[in-house]
């Protein structure tokens, strides 16, 4: 059987030449994950330069006027800019700051559960949402929102609100979506939590026993700390996409007379964008968009690193 020479740096690490000759198996398996990266991700990393000009798709790239930071100061300047903002951060926020300790709680709570049948029944209907196309999840709840919806009729009832459409008055949409978001995604979202939690070691929970505490004590001073990793971790890549979120679930719930809470970021991309052909803006505002993501996620990367001693790199 022939041996392959193994290149060995002056460090003790092995050259990645030597490591792909080695392993050219696994390259093979990662090599469509690569692919599709280069050619959804990268590639279209060019028509970024849209956003300094006035983009015309018969001009193309290369002939279309060069307008610099037109498109930029025309956004920034816009009398709805702060109020996109202003959506888009509370409508992150609210997921973030409210969605969170919610699912932890609901893992914590499953975990606490020792009839194991009823556990995984809990579990079994609170991913269920999940998996339902975000179109049917939004038609149930412009249906149920409606003047005579179940949800309406409820709220009218029970707390005499005025009975009314409320998916047309712009003071109930950020309650709308943020417990339609609960509803849809705290089961699934807690899967990751449940198991950091089953990888806990049950001597911690034996030696807290023996000290005296109990179930609460062990779930604040031994479950907790043992899964902060994880939670720094998932809440750091949330602050990533804290811009980027509800984009799909926005466009399909708002309408014209709530833009003043519902409209977002990315919703505005895709109106100027597609709806108004302003490609060159739109191009322009995706762009501070992301710029804005990647600066938050290396933030709050570099404050979790600094405070907690937990983070992602």
């Amino acid at each position: 059987m022939k041996k392959q020479s193994v290149t060995v740096s002056k460090s003790g690490k092995v050259s990645l030449k030597s490591d792909m000759r080695m392993n050219w198996r696994v390259y093979l398996l990662i090599l469509p994950i690569i692919i599709y990266f280069i050619v959804f991700n990268y590639l279209p990393m060019f028509g970024l330069v849209m956003s300094f000009q006035d983009f015309n798709p018969v001009k193309g790239f290369f002939h279309s006027d060069f307008v610099g930071l037109k498109n930029f100061i025309e956004f920034f300047s816009a009398p709805n800019f702060w109020q996109l903002m202003r959506n888009t951060l509370v409508i992150s926020l609210l997921g973030l700051v409210i969605g969170t300790p919610v699912t932890i709680g609901f893992a914590l709570l499953l975990n606490e559960v020792s009839r194991m049948f009823f556990k995984r029944t809990v579990q079994t209907i609170s991913y269920m949402p999940y998996f339902v196309s975000l179109v049917v999840i939004c038609g149930l709840v412009i249906e149920f929102c409606g003047s005579n919806g179940v949800i309406t009729q409820f709220l009218v009832n029970v707390f005499g609100i005025k009975q009314q459409n409320l998916l047309q008055n712009p003071n109930y949409f950020w309650g709308i979506y943020l417990v339609s978001d609960l509803w849809q995604g705290v089961g699934y979202g807690s899967i990751i939590y449940i198991a950091a939690i089953t990888s806990v070691s049950s001597e911690l929970h034996e030696a807290a026993a023996i000290d005296g505490a109990g179930r609460l004590k062990r779930v604040f001073n031994v479950t907790i700390p043992a899964i902060m990793p994880t939670i720094v971790t998932l809440v750091i890549l949330k602050c990533g996409m804290m811009f980027s979120t509800g984009f799909e679930k926005v466009l399909l719930l708002y309408n014209p007379s709530i833009y003043e809470t519902a409209d977002v970021i990315s919703t505005y991309v895709q109106r100027m964008g597609i709806i108004k052909q302003q490609y060159g803006f739109s191009a322009a505002v995706g762009l501070f968009n992301s710029l804005v993501n990647t600066t938050l996620l290396l933030v709050s990367n570099y404050l979790s690193k600094k405070y907690t001693d937990n983070s992602i790199v």
